[in-house]
């Protein structure tokens, strides 16, 4: 009759072994895939608020010194809920660039326009278009805003269509949500800016 030995393990108990370990392999796995999505998510939304608050740096800036182009044209060109045309000496060579910026998917667009030539026009086949902010979930809310002379900071902005000639304050909203329906929430960023070259008692 053979002995057992006692230091051998039993069928039963390697497919056991086995199984507990696989279990653990796949837990640590998840856990793991969980860590590096969350992660991406969070450095999406990181992203996506960095890029729309430099983009307020940007454009703010630009608005205040918007003065008359280089060919005489009014400082603003187009006034619309997701599209602002006008022009400012963004480089300070003495031009005018016609800047457009506008909505084009859930992307804001930057588009610049050098005059060029002597008297000096402005080419649209000229503009260089680059992306300005992504992810922008406004929906129904107005990326730009329009108030005249009469804002006292509780005013409602000027109502469609706007009056160029009327506009003396442009305030920029931008909600931006790099995840989708995943959290963190959409964040809004909201800023105003006067036209210093077309001030009246702003």
């Amino acid at each position: 009759m053979k002995k057992r030995n006692k230091n051998a393990f039993t069928l039963i108990e390697v497919l056991t072994v086995v199984f507990v370990l696989s279990l653990i392999v796949l837990l640590v796995a998840a856990f793991q895939k969980n860590v590096f999505s969350l992660n991406s998510i969070i450095q999406s939304g990181l992203t996506a608020q960095q890029e729309g608050r430099q983009a307020l740096k940007t454009i703010i800036p630009e608005i205040r010194s918007i003065s008359p182009s280089s060919t005489g044209s009014y400082p603003l060109a187009e006034v619309q809920a997701n599209s602002l045309t006008f022009y400012s000496d963004i480089d300070d060579d003495g031009l005018k660039e016609r800047l457009r910026y506008f909505l084009d998917g859930d992307i804001l667009k930057r588009g610049v326009l050098k005059p060029t030539g002597d008297p000096a026009q402005y080419v649209l086949d000229n503009e260089v278009v680059t992306e300005f902010v992504h992810d922008i979930t406004n929906g129904a809310t107005s990326i730009f805003s329009y108030y005249d002379t009469n804002y006292d900071g509780t005013t409602d902005p000027l109502s469609d269509p706007v009056n160029i000639l009327d506009v003396r304050l442009i305030e920029i909203t931008l909600i931006i949500d790099g995840n989708g329906s995943n959290p963190p929430e959409a964040i809004t960023l909201k800023s105003k800016a006067s036209m210093r070259n077309l001030k009246d008692n702003l």
